[in-house]
């Protein structure tokens, strides 16, 4: 079935476009992730404990989501990444050729994501007069794929190469179904392009923040905030905003993105485990689970999320390779385990 035969679809984005920004971000990323993997084995080196100097957490005690089955048994989730052993990290991307566009993008994010556009943003997707499209989630796969068939700064491939690329690495490292699944999925919530949820590359991808509270330090380009109006905000400007301490990672409001699209849409539509949620809703919260900033919002049981979160983000940063996957080999499989985490098949986005 042709999504454009079911649903309205607006390409007045180019996708060559969305996937430079959404690369150039990836391509900072990249490097502190491998300046962060440094730091942790010159530290691990030294240290007795075989645990990570940033991971003290114990398994996973916490309860459920009220939406959310509760999993006992999340299986082996969090060991290292064995799929990107052999890559060599500084070969993705350049960062000198991206700086001048990455500084002209958080521009226009850090100014322009305010409480007050996060809250109308919010208001029209739960509007009950916006058109909800209903596909199944290979259906959206397909459509986000329309987006982005011209090539991207780094690869030919098409985002549902990326898509299968980041499943694939994750599932060759014996991590559970669920986080396969998370890893198929990650990106779709680009589509919100298409439904006039975002009105252009600053909200809808780049590092994620939570809003209505003092943006922090160690937010990527921290002083283009100046020109939030936000920024100077009586209450917003401050170290806590509206929030108060101890509130939980998951209660912050986010800024608006393709992450938190995705997680508003599947979040009471699927039976993926909370640890899997925060992958999807925080992977580009680098802020929180990369520098360790807005750790006075965390409250017990936060600290397994941005455990999982750590879990999945190299398979988000390294996953592209030059060898596509055979798409029509692996979709059953795949097929399959859509059906086993969303039972209604059919998802309102």
């Amino acid at each position: 079935m042709a999504p454009s035969a079911t649903y309205p679809i607006t390409t007045r984005h180019s996708g060559a476009d969305l996937e430079a920004i959404s690369d150039a971000v990836d391509e900072i990323n990249v490097l502190k992730f491998k300046a962060a993997q440094q730091v942790t084995e010159i530290l691990d080196s030294d240290m007795s404990s075989p645990s990570s100097p940033c991971d003290m957490s114990s398994p996973s005690t916490t309860p459920s989501s009220p939406t959310q089955e509760h999993h006992d048994d999340l299986g082996d989730f969090d060991t290292p990444s064995h799929f990107d052993s052999t890559k060599d990290h500084s070969r993705f991307r350049q960062y000198t050729t991206a700086e001048a566009r990455v500084l002209n993008f958080y521009s226009e994010q850090h100014a322009k994501q305010t409480v007050a556009h996060n809250i109308a943003a919010r208001a029209h997707f739960n509007s009950p007069d916006r058109k909800r499209p209903e596909m199944t989630i290979w259906e959206a796969i397909e459509c986000l794929n329309t987006l982005i068939d011209e090539s991207d700064p780094d690869t030919e491939l098409s985002q549902i190469q990326h898509l299968l690329q980041s499943a694939e690495a994750i599932r060759r490292d014996g991590k559970p179904r669920w986080m396969q699944l998370v890893g198929l999925i990650h990106d779709l919530g680009k589509l919100m392009l298409f439904f006039e949820l975002a009105t252009g590359q600053w909200d809808v991808v780049g590092d994620s923040f939570p809003v209505g509270c003092r943006f922090s330090e160690k937010c990527i380009l921290p002083e283009s905030f100046s020109a939030n109006p936000d920024f100077t905000h009586p209450v917003y400007s401050t170290e806590h905003g509206i929030y108060q301490p101890g509130c939980g990672i998951e209660n912050l409001m986010m800024s608006w993105g393709h992450d938190e699209y995705l997680y508003q849409v599947i979040k009471d539509q699927c039976t993926i485990p909370r640890e899997g949620l925060a992958m999807i809703r925080f992977h580009s919260f680098y802020p929180w689970h990369r520098e360790e900033a807005y750790g006075w919002a965390m409250k017990e049981g936060d600290e397994e999320l941005r455990r999982a979160v750590r879990a999945f983000n190299p398979y988000d940063l390294y996953s592209k390779s030059d060898e596509p996957v055979d798409v029509e080999k692996v979709k059953p499989y795949y097929m399959e385990l859509i059906d086993e985490f969303f039972p209604e098949k059919v998802i309102k986005w």
